[in-house]
């Protein structure tokens, strides 16, 4: 195991009916921005259980951040945060709109082009505006990390980035908002959680025991409570598991000083951007054949994996039962399933990653090249 410093300042306020203490979470003589996406949150009563909370504070609202939250969308929020000075933001959604409440808190206060923000990762960061969260729909661990993933349209770019001062300062997490949400949105839910978990995991032995059986339990757990999370009517107990399970998958915990991987994310983000694919479908599609593909370089892990997770001590059949847990949960695998041409989609992320050199895995040697094999695996 590396040596390593790990640092998570936010505070998670987590159960059944945890909204009653945002009232004294957001500081009360803020000027608030409350951010959201699609308006479910207006549906399902969230939005008046914010409201209620805020009355008589001094806050405005920014709703239509999409999934995949896109720049130009959340630089008119930067606009309206800079003409109202606002000094707290408030996010209330999923992972999109968690991510894009990062970029805009960072953004507003940017000195220079905030497209910088995304080009190098982050690193340029200095301040951000506090924010807290109230999350929805868990899968990306948005409410416990400084990271986010925002998408440019008009370029087809999709980009990572990460600061400390992104941070949420606090997140509020109770299960009982996910009520509404539909079978789709579990289920990547469920899978964005899981690949988190793998691609800290599934790499090389470290000497890092602990982190190993956290990481195990948190995939077990999933595989577990999948078949309830998916129910109807819902299920407080699976959801919250999967609620927990999704905020432990990435708050760094687990992959605190040991190698890992993100190459079945960056070629995810490429599809996403490329053809509009869900992010946790995405991932379903590319980790078989990344895993595949590096099979031996990781074969100790993966039959640690399957031994362990599985109770299959065989690192191929590891694989097959990874594919088949996330096809048991109505994601498909396949890019021919989503109407994507493999061909199609291995040349241009080749081209992509060729133009910006880029080199991905837990040894940093998966080129274009990978890539596009990789792709063309998941016909």
């Amino acid at each position: 195991m590396n040596d390593f410093i790990l640092f998570n300042p936010t505070r998670i306020v987590f159960g059944r009916d945890s909204f009653a203490q945002l009232s004294s979470l957001v500081p009360g003589s803020a000027r608030i921005l409350v951010t959201y996406g699609g308006g479910s949150i207006k549906r399902n009563g969230v939005y008046d259980r914010i409201a209620r909370v805020l009355s008589g504070r001094n806050w405005q609202e920014f709703g239509g951040i999409e999934p995949n939250p896109d720049y130009a969308t959340l630089m008119r929020a930067v606009e309206l945060v800079r003409r109202e000075r606002i000094d707290f933001l408030l996010a209330v959604g999923g992972g999109s709109t968690l991510d894009g409440t990062k970029f805009i808190s960072a953004a507003a206060c940017y000195e220079g082009d905030p497209w910088q923000i995304l080009v190098d990762h982050g690193a340029s960061i200095r301040r951000a505006i506090p924010m807290g969260t109230v999350l929805t729909l868990p899968a990306t661990g948005s409410e416990a990390n400084p990271t986010g993933v925002i998408s440019r349209r008009e370029t087809g770019e999709k980009y990572h980035f990460g600061a400390e001062p992104c941070f949420p300062v606090f997140s509020v997490l109770d299960p009982q908002t996910m009520d509404s949400l539909p079978p789709r949105q579990l289920a990547n839910g469920l899978v964005d959680a899981y690949v988190h978990v793998v691609e800290q995991y599934l790499t090389y032995p470290s000497r890092a025991p602990l982190q190993d059986r956290q990481a195990e339990g948190i995939l077990s757990t999933l595989i577990e409570v999948a078949p309830a999370v998916l129910a109807d009517p819902p299920q407080y107990d699976a959801r919250a598991a999967l609620m927990w399970c999704a905020t432990q998958a990435l708050n760094g915990l687990i992959g605190a000083g040991v190698p890992q991987d993100w190459a079945t994310h960056m070629i995810g983000h490429e599809l996403t951007a490329l053809y509009g694919l869900d992010h946790g479908v995405t991932l379903a599609i590319v980790l078989p054949g990344v895993l595949r593909d590096q099979l031996e370089r990781k074969s100790a892990k993966l039959r640690q994996y399957g031994r362990r997770v599985f109770g299959v001590d065989d690192a191929f059949a590891a694989i097959e039962r990874t594919e088949a847990f996330f096809r048991s949960v109505g994601v498909p695998t396949r890019l021919s399933e989503h109407a994507v041409d493999a061909t199609d989609a291995a040349l241009k992320v080749r081209r992509r990653f060729e133009a910006r050199g880029t080199r991905l895995g837990e040894h940093g040697d998966l080129d274009a090249s990978a890539a596009s094999r990789i792709l063309m695996m998941r016909k």
